[in-house]
C-alpha cells in the first residue's frame, strides 16, 4: 500500500511539473488558455509504455516520472478514484483505437487495459469517415456531449495505424453557490485601460485564502459539492500582472499552491465565463522535449505486432469549461494518432475582485497535495 501511495504521489508530482511546463508554452499565445493536463499526461504515459531507447528516455523527461512501471502504476490508481468520487460528476477514461489489420503487443494490451482502464477497439482507417465518426461518438458519450468532432477524417490516412483517445468530463455544483439575484454587469479589464462589461457574481462566505507575496497575487479556493474538488482562482495584484504570475508559475509547485491558506471570511466577485479551445499539441510537446514521437526515429515497437516503425502523426486536444452561479462544468479529450512510416483565528473579511485576467486551476485534493485537472488563464471572460 505504501509502496501505491509512493507511485500516486509520483503521478501527482509529475503532473504537476508537465502542467507548469506546457502551460508556459501554450500561454506565449494571445487570448485564453485552456488545457487538461492530466488527459495530455495520461494518453501520454498510455504511449510510453511501448516506447523503448531514446524514445523512452524522451517520455521519461517530459513525463517527469521515474519510469513507465510507476506511471502505470500510479494511473491505475488515480484513475479508480477519479471515477469514484462523490457528489460531483468526473469520469476519466482511456481507449485505444486500433487498425483491424494489427494486434497490440499482448505485453502492451495487458498494461493498457489493466493499468490504465483502456478499452480497445478495431477500425477500420481505410474509410476515414466511419472511423472518425466511431471515435467522436465515444468522446461525445464520455463528455456529455460537451467535445464533439475530436477527430476529422483528415486525421487519419492509409498510414494510421492507432489511436489513442484520453477523454475527462467534470460537472460540479458550488458547496456554496452564487445567487443570480446579485449578478450585475461591472467591467473586466483587460489591461490597464481597455475593459469589457461582464457578468459578475457575487458570494461572501469563509473560504480558503492568501495573499501569496512570492507570486505577488491573491489565491482563493471556491470548493464544489465534493470539498476534495476545488477551483482555484489565482489573481494578480496588478491588473496587467498576468504576465509576471505566469513567469512566476513556472517554477512554483503547483501540488502545493494551497499550502499556507486560511479561512476567512471573503467577499468575491467572479465573472460568468465559458472557454472552449482546439490545441494542436504536436508543436507544443516537440518543445518539451518529445519531438521524437513524431519523427522516423521514435520507437514504439512495444505497442503493436509489425515490422514497419510505428510514429505519432497527431496529439489534439479540446477542452471546454463554463463557470456560472450553480458551479462549473468542464470538459476534455485529448487524441493522439499514430501512423506507420514508418482552523483559524477571525480576522476582517477579504476582498477577492476577479475584474482582471487571471488563472485557474481545477483540481482535486490528495491529502496535502492537489491534482491538476483542468488548468488555464482568463484573459477575457467572454471570448
Amino acid at each position: 500500500m505504501a509502496e501505491e501511495q509512493k507511485e500516486v504521489r509520483a503521478v501527482l508530482q509529475g503532473n504537476g511539473e508537465f502542467t507548469k511546463n506546457l502551460y508556459s508554452i501554450l500561454a506565449k499565445k494571445p487570448g485564453n488558455v485552456f488545457f487538461s493536463p492530466i488527459s495530455i499526461h495520461a494518453i501520454l504515459s498510455l504511449a510510453y509504455q511501448g516506447a523503448k531507447g531514446k524514445t523512452q528516455e524522451a517520455f521519461t523527461k517530459a513525463l517527469n516520472v521515474p519510469d513507465g512501471r510507476v506511471a502505470a502504476t500510479g494511473y491505475k490508481d488515480v484513475m479508480t478514484r477519479l471515477n469514484s468520487v462523490n457528489n460531483v460528476t468526473l469520469l476519466i477514461a482511456n481507449k485505444l483505437f486500433l487498425q483491424e489489420s494489427f494486434k497490440l503487443q499482448e505485453s502492451f494490451k495487458d498494461v493498457a487495459v489493466q493499468q490504465f482502464l483502456s478499452e480497445v477497439e478495431l477500425l477500420n482507417f481505410k474509410q476515414p469517415v466511419s472511423a472518425a465518426a466511431s471515435i467522436n461518438s465515444w468522446v461525445e458519450k464520455k463528455t456529455n456531449d460537451k467535445i464533439r468532432d475530436l477527430i476529422n477524417p483528415d486525421d487519419i490516412s492509409d498510414d494510421t495505424a492507432l489511436i489513442l483517445v484520453n477523454a475527462i468530463y467534470f460537472k460540479g455544483k458550488w458547496a456554496e453557490p452564487f445567487d443570480a439575484e446579485y449578478t450585475k454587469t461591472e467591467k473586466f479589464y483587460l489591461n490597464d485601460n481597455d475593459t469589457v462589461d461582464v457578468q459578475m457574481m457575487h458570494l461572501t462566505r469563509k473560504f480558503y485564502y492568501k495573499n501569496d507575496e512570492s507570486l505577488d497575487a491573491k489565491v482563493l479556493e471556491l470548493p464544489y459539492a465534493n470539498k476534495d474538488i476545488s477551483l482555484i482562482v489565482v489573481l494578480p495584484n496588478k491588473r496587467n500582472g498576468i504576465e509576471e504570475l505566469e513567469n512566476k508559475l513556472a517554477t512554483t509547485d503547483l501540488t502545493r499552491i494551497t499550502d499556507n491558506m486560511f479561512k476567512p471570511e471573503v467577499s468575491v466577485a467572479l465573472p460568468k465565463f465559458k472557454i472552449e479551445q482546439t490545441i494542436d499539441l504536436k508543436s507544443p510537446l516537440t518543445e518539451l522535449g518529445l519531438g521524437v514521437i513524431f519523427g522516423r526515429d521514435a520507437d514504439l515497437s512495444g505497442l503493436i505486432q509489425t515490422t514497419d516503425s510505428l510514429y505519432v502523426s497527431k496529439v489534439i486536444q479540446k477542452a471546454f469549461i463554463e463557470v456560472n452561479e450553480e458551479g462549473a462544468e468542464a470538459a476534455a479529450a485529448t487524441g493522439m494518432i499514430m501512423g506507420l512510416r514508418a482552523a483559524f483565528l477571525p480576522l476582517p473579511p477579504e476582498t477577492v475582485v476577479v475584474d482582471h485576467p487571471f488563472g485557474i486551476y481545477l483540481v482535486q485534493r490528495e491529502g496535502p497535495l492537489v491534482h491538476v485537472l483542468f488548468s488555464g488563464r482568463v484573459n477575457h471572460p467572454k471570448e
